[in-house]
C-alpha cells in the first residue's frame, strides 16, 4: 500500500522541541513538516497569507499552547471559528498540565491533548506515536502496518 505524503504544521517556539520533532518525522520521508514559531505566523501560514501563499494546506497541526504573542489557545480558537480551517485536525503537544487548557482544547475539538515529556527520548517517542496514529490514518485511511 502506497501512502500519500502528509503535510504537518508544527507550531512550536522551543528550538529543541522543533529539532526533536524534525528528527522523529525525518524517519518517515513521505511526510512534510513545516514549522511556525508564533501563533501569528501559524495563522498566516494556515490562511496562506504572504509570504506563505504557496504553503501547502496542512493535513495535521501539532500545536503548542505556550507561544509568544498569540498563544496556541488563540490559534485553536481562531481555527475552529474559521470555516476554511475548522476541519484541519489539531493535536495539542504542550507542557501545560492545566486542567482548564485540557478542557478548552477538548471543547474546541482538538483530536488529542498530549503533555510533552521532559526526557528527549520520550518526546521523540511521543512524536513517532503521533506519526503512526494520525499521519498514517490521514494518508491511508487506516492505521499504518506494523
Amino acid at each position: 500500500m502506497r501512502l500519500r505524503p502528509v503535510n504537518v504544521l508544527l507550531v512550536e517556539d522551543d528550538p529543541g522541541d522543533v529539532m526533536i520533532t524534525r528528527e522523529a518525522f525525518a524517519e518517515d520521508l513521505r511526510n512534510r513538516l513545516d514549522v511556525a514559531t508564533t501563533g501569528t505566523e501559524a495563522l498566516a501560514r494556515l490562511r496562506r497569507m504572504p509570504p506563505y501563499q504557496d504553503a501547502p494546506r496542512p493535513d495535521l497541526v501539532l500545536l503548542d499552547l505556550n507561544l509568544p504573542g498569540r498563544d496556541g489557545r488563540d490559534v485553536l480558537d481562531d481555527m475552529r471559528s474559521d470555516p476554511e480551517l475548522r476541519d484541519i485536525p489539531v493535536v495539542i503537544l504542550t507542557s501545560s498540565r492545566v486542567e482548564a487548557d485540557i478542557v478548552r482544547s477538548i471543547r474546541l475539538r482538538a483530536q488529542a491533548y498530549i503533555t510533552k515529556p521532559v526526557d528527549f527520548a520520550q518526546v521523540a517517542d511521543a512524536v513517532r506515536q503521533i506519526d503512526r496514529l494520525f499521519v498514517c490514518v490521514f494518508a491511508a485511511g487506516a492505521p499504518c502496518p506494523s
